[in-house]
């Protein structure tokens, strides 16, 4: 099987690592144990990307319920504690940066807490529960309160690993506040992009508050839970942190969004404005080109004419046919100057 790690514990301590989840449950049904001490307190079996006919020998074994077992199964599943009668059964969502792509990674933990067991089923690397346990083992007074115990780790866990997450989304955030400001054109897309990473963010944070007020409330008035209860709202706060840094990061995107893309509209306004400018510039140098084409034209048309060898032409041998016509000529020319100029065309 994918058994990561298989141990029992009694009043806080290691016991036995039993070699199959038939020794773990044959060490717990024993009501005396070697040295006679009674039975153990409970077995924390961790499992890692166990295939169905694992998860399915784990349930027949500690009796799990089968909803839940399901739930396990399929995962994608979100944050939330359930109870089948003396079995618990909690999922959290685990989540890490990967800095190179701007994404946060989101996992999945599914916990089965028993009277007398705790299973464990993770189906990514990450994070990697040995770190709770020997956590909790260097602490044998808070271990021996059970399965709850264990419980409170991997939420201590997952939630400090939601700070650097929440670093690095500030840190993102800082720079598209610049990018936007500089006119970046693929601002947009990583505003976008960004903003369904926190919506991510939010679903596996927001969801632990409801979950941490019932244990809360479940431990406030054991006297031997005292120091577990102190660790659950000391996460509680780190949780209303999370939520409320995400929250604060959705509505900032938005803003972010909705600044850009009025900044983009001012940029496209000031670049519209400017190709009017050119094109009337140019629409003014093609009325002066197109005007003194016209004044120049008209005196070629009727040099044109008068510069015809036909014998019988009308003003060809008229003593002031030369004088009229560079006079028509020059009055042309000097007519349609005014009238272009009356105009504002030169």
């Amino acid at each position: 099987m994918s058994v990561v790690d298989n141990a029992v514990y009694r009043a806080g301590r290691r016991e036995a690592e039993p070699e199959s989840l038939d020794g773990t449950l044959a060490v717990l049904r024993d009501e005396e144990s070697a040295d006679g001490r009674g039975a153990a307190d409970f077995a924390w079996i961790g499992l890692l990307r166990p295939d169905d006919d694992e998860i399915e020998r784990v349930s027949r074994d500690f009796s799990l319920p089968e909803l839940a077992v399901e739930d396990a199964v399929h995962a994608h599943q979100r944050p939330k504690l359930e109870r089948y009668d003396d079995v618990e059964f909690v999922v959290l969502r685990p989540a890490w940066y990967v800095d190179a792509a701007e994404d946060v990674q989101v996992g999945e933990i599914h916990l089965f807490l028993g009277v007398d067991f705790v299973v464990a089923v993770r189906h990514a690397e990450t994070p990697d529960l040995a770190d709770v346990r020997r956590r909790l083992e260097d602490d044998p007074d808070l271990l021996r309160l059970g399965p709850r115990a264990v419980l409170y780790g991997i939420l201590d866990r997952v939630v400090d690993d939601y700070r650097p997450v929440v670093h690095e989304l500030r840190r993102d955030i800082d720079q598209i506040e610049t990018e936007v400001f500089g006119g970046d054109p693929d601002v947009s897309r990583r505003i976008y992009h960004l903003s369904r990473e926190v919506i991510e963010f939010q679903r596996a944070t927001d969801p632990l508050r409801g979950m941490l007020r019932t244990l809360l409330a479940e431990t406030e008035d054991d006297p031997d839970a005292v120091d577990l209860h102190r660790g659950l709202r000391d996460v509680a706060d780190h949780v209303e942190s999370c939520v409320e840094a995400a929250d604060g990061f959705r509505q900032l995107l938005e803003r972010l969004l909705t600044v850009n893309a009025s900044l983009v509209g001012q940029r496209q306004n000031e670049e519209m404005r400017r190709l009017s400018e050119t094109s009337l510039a140019q629409g003014d140098e093609v009325k002066k080109i197109s005007s003194w084409a016209a004044i120049i034209f008209t005196p070629s048309v009727i040099a044109g004419v008068y510069g015809m060898n036909f014998d019988d032409m009308p003003e060809l041998h008229w003593t002031f046919g030369y004088p009229f016509a560079i006079g028509l000529m020059v009055a042309a020319a000097l007519t349609l100057f005014l009238v272009f100029k009356n105009r504002g065309w030169l």
